[in-house]
């Protein structure tokens, strides 16, 4: 079973990417802040970290520094999840350790694309694309089709 970590200071943007993910199947952990994060990465093992940019204590910026100076967690999988959304945040996220950018308002389907390669990267079976697209549908069906998150 695939599990991920939340990291989201904003609550209801946290329980609405834990619904979106367990509707996948996802095994769900969360953590509301930097630091938090941190620790719960050494203690749950994520397969991948969704990390919000601007939080309090550490924002994600420090905690993808410390994940990827980390011998034990530089290969973990870290996709930022942000409304940092103007001409050059992209490329800045990327360049600063994260594997991946999904900006805020987020939708079941751009969360599923998103995660794919991420999760097959780190797993090396494409067969997760497949299941992800076969979940995402589902999902989508079920919450709508346009949930957003903000």
């Amino acid at each position: 079973m695939i599990k991920v970590l939340i990291a989201e200071d904003n609550a209801v943007n946290r329980e609405l990417l834990r619904e979106l993910l367990e509707a996948r199947g996802y095994t769900v952990v969360e953590a509301c802040d930097g630091q938090e994060a941190l620790h719960l990465i050494e203690q749950a093992q994520p397969d991948v970290l969704l990390l919000d940019i601007g939080m309090p204590v550490l924002d994600g910026f420090a905690v993808v520094r410390k994940i990827r100076e980390n011998p034990r967690l530089a290969t973990l999988p870290v996709l930022a999840v942000t409304a940092y959304a103007m001409q050059g945040d992209r490329e800045k996220i990327l360049n600063s350790g994260f594997d991946g950018y999904l900006s805020k308002p987020i939708n079941a389907v751009a969360l599923a694309e998103a995660l794919e390669p991420l999760l097959s990267k780190r797993h090396g079976n494409q067969s997760y694309e497949s299941q992800a697209s076969e979940k995402t549908r589902a999902a989508s069906a079920m919450l709508g089709g346009g949930t957003n998150l903000e």
